[in-house]
Order: C-alpha cells, then sequence, then structure tokens
C-alpha cells in the first residue's frame, strides 16, 4: 500500500492539528505517518510513497532559531519553539534520502494580503533539491499568532489530503506498492 510521512512544525498546536487532518485524508487512500519535525527521520527510505512538510509562517517564511524564541516568549511550546525547525530539518533530508513526490502546507494569520509563506518556501527548497511537488503549496488561516484556527481550517486540511491522494495515484507518482 502506499505510504505518506506527514512532517510538521507547530508551536502554538495549529499546525499540529493541521498535520493531522492532512493525515486524515491521506489515509482514505494510503496509510499516513505523523511526524513532529523534531522526531522525524532525516533519511526518507524507500517506503516513503508521498512527503508532506508543514510548519508555520515566521517573518514571512518558514521559522528561524530567533523567530521560534521569540514564539516561546508569546506562550508557544518551548520544547517546539527552541527545537529544530522545518527548515533546519529540510537542509538535512535533502542531503541524503530518496526522493518521493512532497506536498507543502503552512499556518499563517487570517489577514488580507499578508505576504510569504513558510509552504512555499519549504515547496522551493524541496524543488531545489531534486523532489517532486505534486501540488502547489497550501495555506491554512489561524486568527491572531496563537490561534485559534479560522472556522472550517481542519476539514479543508482533510480534503487537501484527500486530493493529495488523487494527485499522487494520477500522476503514478508513487512507487506502485
Amino acid at each position: 500500500m502506499t505510504h505518506a510521512l506527514v512532517v510538521f512544525e507547530s508551536m502554538f498546536g495549529n499546525t499540529k492539528k493541521i498535520a493531522e487532518a492532512i493525515a486524515d485524508g491521506l489515509r482514505t487512500g494510503m496509510t499516513a505517518e505523523l511526524a513532529e519535525v523534531g522526531s522525524a527521520p532525516v533519511t526518507l527510505g524507500p517506503d516513503v510513497d508521498l512527503l508532506v512538510v508543514g510548519g508555520p509562517t515566521h517573518a514571512f517564511s518558514m521559522s528561524r532559531q530567533s523567530t521560534r524564541a521569540d514564539a516561546s516568549r508569546q506562550g508557544a511550546d518551548d520544547r517546539a519553539a527552541t527545537g529544530i525547525g522545518l527548515r533546519e530539518w529540510l537542509d538535512r533530508v535533502a542531503a541524503d534520502s530518496a526522493r518521493p513526490p512532497v506536498a507543502a502546507f503552512d499556518t499563517k494569520v487570517s489577514r488580507p494580503r499578508l505576504p510569504g509563506s513558510a509552504a512555499r518556501a519549504a515547496r522551493n527548497r524541496l524543488r531545489h533539491a531534486g523532489f517532486r511537488p505534486v501540488a502547489p503549496a497550501e495555506n491554512f488561516y489561524v486568527h491572531g499568532t496563537p490561534g485559534p484556527l479560522v472556522d472550517g481550517e481542519p476539514d479543508r486540511a482533510r480534503a487537501w489530503g484527500e486530493q493529495l491522494v488523487k494527485a499522487v495515484h494520477r500522476t503514478g507518482a508513487h512507487r506502485g506498492k
């Protein structure tokens, strides 16, 4: 059966909720494993047919050590806020791994025309490392920095996971397991 790995970074729990909903959607057509970025494998084996990555948008892109520390001062989970972030994990995973198809998502504050996206930055970093995206980067929205999620976003995330299953199967991107 086709297998997906969903790797996420979450400060206030909102991105984790979105990752869980995406994994639920993926499970409509494949197995899906969730991994917080600090404990995610840095070498992807041949069993990973789809890699989905996500994190919060900080300072218009993926978090950095300084933005995670700032989130910690605002009440974020200290363990997540001071540990490894998606940016650092992507640098490690790109160095020595199989290259399954990928998709990227983020959470960001719901404001009109707010620039920047951790999802686009992650997708571009993966594409430049030789991974093939199967979907455009996707944004999910929160009310303010700590959240909560905007109404309906978990349902939209679940539906996006279902769309990813179809994209992987339609394009034949998985390894046919």
